[in-house]
């Protein structure tokens, strides 16, 4: 056994030995994944953290023959790990305390846009949820995603799969429960976990404020993919700024995507003659939930 493959092991057994704890949550604390810590430091050393995300397709059966689903790909921001976003000294909106960390990959999109419907396909969403991704205030989802990252300075690429979950205005309320218990678990305390209450809606406000006053306007453009001669919409146009992190109309449209990965692929390029691939795969749930590590061919 290589030296790399045995601080692997090794990790991983200490953090199997962590699982017992409970944090206030009153779901199991999870250590972190034998992945997150290089998965990040490649992540930071990006000249932009985009990549690639997958999502699964119901085509409209009112206007398409076709009944299969089908793929639908695009490139998306990484805006951090859910709870752990970085301080950012422009960002108007109150920050949570530092309570928790978690493995949890987000990225921002729009309720019009295509991908949040095809979120809700993966299983039923959340009760009260489910407006066909249209600007209403629902939290939801849950569908099957994969997301592709190539950190080109270290030669690697990471592929992530499991599911995701969409946040809207009304996470903090009893309709959005089962998205909370799906990542709550996955939520590690920090600090000694006393560092102040924390807050959904105001971490989902936070991430609406870390975006440029430009990027936030985009939530006030017409809806997405409809007729440029149709007309937008009262306050809806394209290169709008907004300033206000409550502004009604940019927050109605605005969501937070939670990604909760069950398998990791990493493979190493970085050695052209000795290439490197590992698998991370989650066995279990909760508090017997383990990630197992293999090393594979490339």
């Amino acid at each position: 056994m290589n030296a790399h493959s045995t601080a692997l092991r090794r990790t991983t057994q200490t953090l199997n030995h962590l699982r017992g704890h409970h944090h206030a949550m009153g779901s199991p604390v999870p250590a972190d994944p034998p992945w997150r810590a290089t998965f990040i430091s490649h992540i930071q050393r990006m000249e932009s953290p985009t990549f690639t995300l997958g999502t699964l397709h119901q085509p409209d059966r009112a206007s398409s023959s076709s009944q299969h689903v089908v793929p639908r790909v695009r490139t998306v921001v990484f805006r951090g790990m859910w709870a752990a976003l970085d301080v950012n000294p422009k960002n108007p909106a109150e920050r949570n305390p530092d309570t928790f960390t978690s493995h949890l990959p987000t990225i921002t999109t729009d309720a019009r846009m295509d991908k949040v419907p095809e979120l809700e396909e993966g299983m039923a969403a959340a009760p009260g949820a489910g407006d066909g991704g249209r600007g209403g205030s629902q939290s939801g989802g849950g569908g099957f995603v994969e997301g592709v990252f190539w950190a080109e300075e270290a030669r690697t690429q990471w592929r992530l799969r499991g599911r995701a979950y969409v946040l809207g205005p009304d996470i903090d309320s009893e309709a959005a429960a089962p998205v909370r218990a799906a990542l709550e678990p996955h939520m590690r305390r920090v600090n000694g976990g006393t560092a102040g209450p924390w807050s959904w809606s105001r971490e989902v406000t936070a991430h609406f404020g870390n975006l440029s006053p430009l990027m936030r306007g985009t939530f006030r453009n017409p809806p997405p993919g409809t007729p440029r001669s149709q007309e937008p919409g009262r306050g809806l146009g394209l290169g709008q700024r907004v300033e206000n992190v409550e502004d009604e109309v940019a927050r109605r449209n605005f969501r937070v995507v939670v990604i909760v990965p069950d398998e990791v692929d990493r493979v190493d390029l970085s050695d052209p003659e000795n290439g490197r691939r590992w698998n991370y795969r989650l066995e279990g749930e909760g508090e017997s939930g383990e990630w197992k590590v293999t090393e594979l061919w490339p």
